[in-house]
């Protein structure tokens, strides 16, 4: 440093000195003969031109001159300079900044040669407050040309960025913490992407530690860290707060205040060299809860440690409570996700437990219904005259309000088949107008007793659509139900037109039509319009909602409108072609229309809905012909009992036995048994005519009954009619895939089990008529040929020698159908006396 000298009298030789503040003051106090400079009085004038310049500026300049490299500077420099001042003033500017020489180094060294160089933004390391410090600056160096015009030093302007560069690099992490903890889903999730994204910005945290609180607040358990070395730091994996000894950080104290905590002790509690990106360890590190809004406690607390190489200032905590609130926010995001994921979790379930009940119950709901509606069916179709016509009455009440109950059930368990994933739609291209019209064509005698007219428009679309038969069935059937329980005078009109690329139907009635405010609602499940004129209140609010579901299950969509007192048109839109469904979706031949029995139920109600319902439309005489006439054999005809075809009936419900029973005995011989293992053994003891069996009983069920007599050749022909209550055509296409005869869905009539056990039981007969006069064929021809001294011979394909049997009808006995001499002449008949003659010519 220069040593200072007395005052100068000699105002015209500093002159140029004038002002310039502290610094200039410095420069004049100073005895600047000791340097290389010499006497003030002799610097050239360039210097001093350049120097009054500096010393004006409020710009932190430095002047470095000669070949000394000495530095003068301004005030504004004065603080770059930090605590390498006052001895940096005169001193050799290398020298000075030895620590920032390989940032600036060929910069100036340019510059001497007479280059101007300028750098911006520069990440340098300096020691001007007694460690070595993070800074960044933006500066330049131009060459100060002498007298001589040789460059005699340099002019060196400095702008300090470091605030503006650490401050942007806390609002990137900021920014980048914010961007990777926004779709988060659980509280771990989110201190595990927050110390992830952290983990890039070590320069300002050179360590993080996650600690996640258990609800009682009794243990931390550490979820993720960055910045350590490995086995450098004790930090463990959970932490017992009753026990502070466990861990190097007190948690507890955090915990307890709800507020950050700083410790200067960093190095006692990590060892030295032991996390961050410098050599140093970190002095500082705070540690802060992290407190969701609403949370009367932390849920986690987040430990940071602070760069060894910038000022633990104000604005590092202020980055320090940006970064809490950051990571709070994203911990109440996913706090409240999972708390909604939970409802929604519980939802499911609850809704998975009504799907699983609304399937269950169907069974328990069929069983109790067949068991009701066979029976009344059985004394309603009864001509003996033992019901008088009040207890007729009440057993038609009865039997209505089972079809009904019957009904709701299927619907109910089309809704749980639905909504499990259960229902495996099998589109075929069908001639949709034919069959449209062929199903409201059903309700043509309902709407004519109604005083109604039913107007069908469907002429023939360009090209069959692919829909699911029984479902547009339903979906049809349902729209002309609900049209005609709210028609009391005018018309039903059903069409069906193609409109670009969908198949349209319109299902209008006049009827009295829908509020507006109600019309958004139709098609939710169980809502009904309330003080809603119809031919009858009796519904369970299900049926439009079941079309919707169904309309969408082929890729189609139903809309309506409705009018106060002018009517409803509902209208459903399906695609046409196939390109919008499933490969397995998917069947190939097209179908015309056919007759369908799934209509009669729908008008039957409607038929009830009339004032004349009190009178069945059917009639009842309908009942009584399955007693007489369904197998050609009077009921009280006189049979012997062995002659009497066996039936083994298999059920688990002891009611449905005793049913099935009382149904069957008048006819047949009849063995129940109350499973499939007693079934099996009742067989082998020996073999029925035919087994009615449910498909679902204890032990062995239906399914397994049928794979063992299938397997036992004594039994493998024994007709097989499945019971179940399962509903659907899944559920009858794995019974007959299974190799059963027939499959009888419960509830089921009385009529139908009586004609399909009589007709299973007849086809059996004619089987094994058929069979004995194959055999007794079979026999004769044997006998006529051992009378005729016949012998039967072949040639053998692999050595082309001649086989001679001893019986003919050892060969042809056993080839029924065959011709007696082929035209290859591989095998034949001959006189036992040619046997030998023939022998030598083959």
């Amino acid at each position: 440093m220069i040593s200072s000298s007395a005052p100068i009298s000699d105002v015209d030789h500093l002159a140029f000195l004038a002002g310039g503040g502290e610094m200039g003051s410095l420069i004049r106090s100073m005895d600047w003969s000791q340097s290389s400079l010499g006497p003030v009085d002799g610097w050239p004038q360039s210097l001093r031109t350049t120097i009054s310049i500096c010393l004006s500026s409020d710009l932190p300049i430095c002047v470095i001159w000669g070949p000394a490299l000495v530095q003068l500077y301004n005030d504004a420099y004065r603080v770059i300079c930090g605590d390498k001042h006052p001895h940096s003033m005169g001193q050799n500017f290398a020298e000075c900044w030895n620590e920032a020489w390989p940032v600036i180094g060929a910069a100036h060294d340019s510059a001497l040669i007479g280059d101007t160089a300028f750098l911006e933004t520069q990440h340098i390391y300096l020691n001007r407050h007694g460690y070595m410090e993070e800074c960044f600056f933006t500066f330049s160096f131009s060459p100060i040309r002498d007298e001589a015009g040789q460059v005699g030093g340099l002019f060196h302007p400095v702008i300090e960025m470091t605030t503006k560069m650490v401050g942007e690099r806390r609002t990137r992490a900021l920014r980048d913490l914010a961007a990777r903890t926004s779709n988060a889903k659980s509280v771990d999730e989110v201190l595990v992407l927050s110390a992830q994204t952290l983990a890039d910005y070590d320069l300002d945290l050179p360590f993080i530690l996650f600690y996640s609180l258990d609800p009682d607040h009794n243990e931390a358990r550490l979820v993720a860290s960055t910045g350590f070395k490995a086995n450098e730091v004790h930090h463990p994996a959970h932490c017992d707060l009753e026990a502070p000894e466990q861990s190097a950080w007190p948690l507890g104290e955090v915990i307890r205040t709800r507020s950050s905590v700083q410790f200067d002790d960093v190095t006692h509690r990590i060892g030295p060299g032991a996390a961050g990106p410098y050599p140093e360890v970190p002095p500082t590190a705070l540690a802060m809860p992290i407190i969701p809004p609403g949370a009367d406690r932390p849920v986690a607390v987040f430990i940071a440690g602070a760069s060894p190489r910038l000022p633990m200032n104000e604005a590092y905590h202020n980055f320090y409570e940006l970064l809490v609130s950051s990571v709070t926010t994203a911990v109440a995001n996913a706090s409240a996700y999972e708390s909604e994921r939970r409802r929604a979790e519980a939802l499911a379930e609850l809704d998975r437990a009504k799907t699983v009940f609304f399937s269950n119950v169907s069974h328990e709901f069929r069983t109790p219904l067949t068991l009701m509606l066979g029976p009344v069916e059985d004394a309603l179709a009864g001509t003996d005259g033992t019901l008088t016509p009040s207890h007729r009455a009440r057993l038609d009440v009865v039997y209505r309000n089972g079809l009904r109950l019957q009904r709701l059930v299927n619907s109910l368990l089309d809704f749980s088949r639905i909504e499990a994933g259960r229902v495996r739609a099998s589109h075929e291209p069908t001639h949709l107008a034919e069959f449209t019209a062929d199903l409201a064509s059903n309700f043509r005698s309902a709407c004519e007793k109604a005083g109604l007219e039913l107007r069908v428009d469907c002429p023939p679309l360009a090209e069959p659509v692919f829909v699911d038969r029984p479902m547009w069935e339903k979906i049809v059937l349902n729209l002309i139900s609900n049209a005609f329980k709210f028609t009391f005078a005018g018309e039903i009109a059903v069409s069906i037109r193609q409109v670009g690329q969908v198949a349209e139907l319109r299902v209008r009635d006049t009827g009295t039509g829908v509020p507006a405010d109600e019309i958004a609602r139709l098609f939710e499940r169980f809502h009904r319009v309330e003080n809603a004129h119809a031919r009858t209140h009796e519904g369970s609010g299900i049926g439009l909602a079941l079309v919707q579901e169904l309309v969408k299950l082929h890729g189609g969509s139903i809309t309506a409108e409705s009018e106060i007192g002018v009517g409803s048109t509902f209208i459903v839109l399906i695609p046409m072609g196939s390109h919008h469904l499933q490969g397995n979706q998917i069947g190939s031949k097209p179908t015309a229309a056919l007759a369908t029995a799934g209509a009669t139920p729908f008008v039957d109600e409607a038929m009830r809905w009339l004032p004349d319902a009190g009178q069945r439309h059917s009639g009842d005489a309908g009942f009584a012909w399955f007693r007489d006439d369904i197998t050609g054999v009077a009921p009280t005809a006189q049979r012997r009992e062995a002659d009497r075809p066996r039936v083994l009936v298999a059920d688990d419900n002891a009611d449905m036995r005793q049913y099935i029973v009382r149904l069957l005995g008048e006819r047949f011989q009849i063995e129940a048994v109350p499973d499939g293992e007693a079934a099996l053994a009742s067989t082998r003891e020996t073999v029925p005519d035919l087994v009615l069996t449910d498909a679902m009983m204890p032990r062995l069920d239906g399914f397994g009954l049928l794979r063992a007599l299938r397997a036992d050749p004594s039994t493998s022909a024994v007709p097989i009619i499945m019971l179940s209550a399962r509903a659907g055509e899944e559920s009858r296409v794995e019974g007959m895939e299974s190799g059963v005869d027939d499959y009888l869905v419960k509830p089921f009539s009385a009529r139908e089990l009586l004609a399909r056990v009589t007709a299973h039981l007849q086809m059996a007969r004619m089987r094994r008529e058929a069979s004995a006069s194959l055999r007794e064929g079979e026999e004769r021809l044997r006998m006529a040929l051992t009378a005729a001294r016949m012998v039967a011979w072949r040639v053998e394909p692999s050595t082309g020698k001649l086989d001679v049997s001893a019986n003919a009808a050892d060969v042809f006995g056993l080839l029924p159908g065959s011709t007696l001499l082929h035209s290859d002449q591989q095998f034949g008949l001959l006189h036992s006396d040619d046997v030998e003659r023939h022998r030598a010519t083959v």
